[in-house]
């Protein structure tokens, strides 16, 4: 089968962002046609100036109500003209060789949803370049999630996403939940019988826009998606989705034994913030970054661990209903 590819690119008030990405597109080297579609999602700030810009690439723009990220790729992959579609963030960059990397493999072995890897550009910001490494690396839920050892089936991630036509009009694409729409979206299918693959290739550079305080609240609420995922999907419950919160369970039994005289519980824990630290600074090799990378695995832990806890708690045992109890997890629908 000849693919053709569509990105969907949804965007909220960040036409900068989306002037970087398509820059990055103008940059690629591939001899391929492709066509970007653009889906402005409720903005107040818009980018439509930008399709003029870059008129030499093939971009549909679309402006709609906000109806969330979910359910705008759903909008721009009804409106894409291609047979299979790729997914990007708007605060994504593309490295020159990404389409052919994609193309390649997908040529060598074809599935019908893929995800890829991201990294942080030498342009980010230190902070960028903290969150980057814990959000990435096998020493934190960044293993978890999905490298090319991951522990569980691969889940691709929606801020670098491939679907075929096909597989999205199966499984109607993603849902109303956010974050958490694309790992449900992955898990259903597989129950259609359609695989999915990481391709390491296929990196991309993910700004992240963060602060330590909006990090924080990125992994919690990643932390309250996943027992609401496992309540509906309850084949994929993994003991690995508890290890952040084990990790802060043992790290406040460590103090409340260190009180009593008992050091070598937090010894494992200073040896393992220790080992990040290193990991860091030979990663990154810059000192100030590998410092901010322990601080950044220490609030991704308990952000994340914490959000687990508290949605288990609601949602297993007192079994509140997801929607009713987490009405920010939950964006309306387009009709």
């Amino acid at each position: 089968m000849q693919l053709h590819y569509s990105f969907i690119v949804p965007v909220y008030n960040r036409p900068e962002e989306i002037d970087e990405l398509l820059h990055s597109f103008s940059q690629l080297k591939t001899d391929l046609q492709y066509e970007i579609v653009i889906v402005e999602d409720g903005s107040s700030k818009t980018s439509e100036y930008l399709v003029a810009k870059y008129s030499r690439l093939n971009i549909s723009y679309y402006s709609k109500s906000n109806t969330g990220p979910g359910d705008s790729r759903n909008f721009g992959m009804q409106r894409a003209k291609g047979n299979y579609f790729i997914i990007l963030d708007s605060d994504v960059i593309l490295p020159k060789d990404y389409l052919k990397a994609v193309d390649k493999s997908l040529n060598a072995d074809y599935v019908d949803c893929f995800g890829g890897p991201d990294g942080a550009h030498e342009s980010f910001s230190d902070l960028q370049k903290a969150i980057d490494f814990s959000m990435t690396s096998f020493l934190t839920t960044g293993g978890i999630r999905g490298g090319k050892h991951a522990v569980d089936t691969f889940q691709p991630r929606s801020f670098n996403m491939g679907i075929s036509k096909q597989a999205f009009l199966a499984s109607k694409g993603f849902g109303s939940i956010h974050p958490g729409e694309d790992p449900d979206l992955s898990i259903r299918l597989w129950s259609f019988g359609f695989r999915t693959k990481l391709i390491p290739e296929a990196i991309v550079y993910h700004k992240r826009r963060m602060s330590w305080t909006k990090f924080y609240q990125q992994v919690r609420k990643f932390g309250l998606v996943r027992p609401i995922l496992n309540k509906w999907h309850p084949q994929t419950k993994k003991i690995t989705y508890w290890f952040p919160s084990i990790f802060i369970i043992g790290f406040d039994l460590a103090i409340i034994l260190l009180i009593f005289g008992y050091k070598w519980f937090l010894t494992i824990y200073i040896v393992y913030f220790v080992l990040i630290f290193i990991t860091a600074l030979i990663q990154t090799k810059q000192l100030k970054v590998a410092l901010m990378a322990v601080g950044a695995v220490i609030i991704q832990f308990f952000g994340y661990g914490l959000g687990f806890l508290e949605s288990y708690f609601n949602i297993h045992i007192l079994s509140k209903n997801p929607e009713d109890h987490y009405p920010e997890l939950f964006f309306k629908t387009s009709a």
